[in-house]
Formats: structure tokens, C-alpha cells, sequence
């Protein structure tokens, strides 16, 4: 089924997806649907959900099998995999992490960008070692807000990813690490 919402959210967006939608792109019963996701916006949450705990398995693979020695280079890892989702993963062009849908979608205490914050955090955190975890958070924050609007520009301006524009959001991003950590 989250198979199923990914392709007709790219197809439809967030707003045309219906359960009925759904039900019938899955090949099964509405009451099927109902028993798994009370709605929508579930079943959407699930996916992004989905799309998150692969965002996280591809970047952690990315530094374990690089070799990442710095910090610079992780964070470029992780701006190129957030781009090649959005160009690879179905529904991921649509919903990124959540934010069309809802600001508190994987988390209902924090927003959207927060979870992702920490999750990074954490991942530079145990790699790097870095002193200020708190810092580090406020720092990436800053970064992914900067970064996540400039990539969806990049997205509205070319189906693939205008290369200029996310070739001066890394560079952004990481110019802006660089002197604040």
C-alpha cells in the first residue's frame, strides 16, 4: 500500500489521494486500507516515515563504506542523498519529509525539520565526536532549513535538480558549517 500511496502522490499530489485511490492502486479492499490507516494523512505519515528510516540507512551506509574522515565530506554526503531520493524515490519529490502535509508529521511534539536535525545530529555526533552537541544542533538546524529550501528550488526550477542551484546550496551549506562548528 505505501508503495502504492508513493506513485499516486507523484501522480495526483497529497491533495488528489483519496483511499479509494489507493485501494484500487494496491490491487486491494477499502476495508484493507482502513485496517492498517484510519486515513490519509496516516497513511502518508507511514511513508515518510518509510522515507526517513531510508534517508538515514543510505547516509549511515554512505559513511561507513566511504570511509568518511570529516565532518565536510559527511555533510555533503548527506545533502547528495536527500538529491538523489528526491530524483529516485518515489513519492519523495512530493511529500520530502513530510512538511506538505503536516509541519509535526513525524513527530508531534517537533517539526519536521527537528527530527531530521537530530537524527544527523546524532550521526555527526558518534562520527566526529564533535564537543557541543547542543551547538551542533542549533548550527544544522540553521543548515537544513537553508539547505531544504534551496534544494526544492532546485526541484521547481528542473525535474532532475537545477545542478547550479544545488552546486551554490552545498557550497552554502558548507561554507556556513565551516565557520560556525
Amino acid at each position: 500500500m505505501l508503495d502504492a500511496c508513493a506513485e499516486l502522490v507523484d501522480e495526483v499530489g497529497y491533495d488528489g489521494l483519496t483511499t479509494t485511490l489507493l485501494a484500487e492502486r494496491a490491487g486491494v479492499a477499502i476495508g484493507s486500507v482502513y485496517q492498517f490507516f484510519p486515513d490519509k494523512r496516516a497513511i502518508v505519515q507511514a511513508l515518510t516515515l518509510r522515507s526517513l528510516e531510508g534517508y538515514l540507512e543510505r547516509l549511515s551506509a554512505r559513511l561507513a563504506d566511504e570511509g568518511i574522515a570529516n565532518w565536510w565530506d559527511a555533510v555533503d554526503a548527506a545533502i547528495d542523498e536527500y538529491i538523489d531520493m528526491h530524483r529516485t524515490v518515489p513519492g519523495f519529490r512530493t511529500l520530502h519529509f513530510g512538511d506538505v502535509v503536516d509541519i509535526h508529521l513525524l513527530d508531534d511534539e517537533r517539526d519536521n525539520n527537528d527530527v531530521i536535525v537530530s537524527q544527523l545530529s546524532g550521526l555527526l555526533t558518534e562520527r566526529f565526536g564533535i564537543d557541543d552537541p547542543q551547538r551542533l544542533q542549533f548550527v544544522l538546524a540553521i543548515a537544513v532549513e537553508a539547505a531544504d529550501a534551496l534544494i526544492k528550488l532546485a526541484f521547481r526550477r528542473s525535474i532532475d535538480g537545477d545542478a547550479v542551484v544545488l552546486g551554490e546550496a552545498k557550497a552554502l551549506i558548507k561554507e556556513y558549517l565551516h565557520h560556525r562548528l
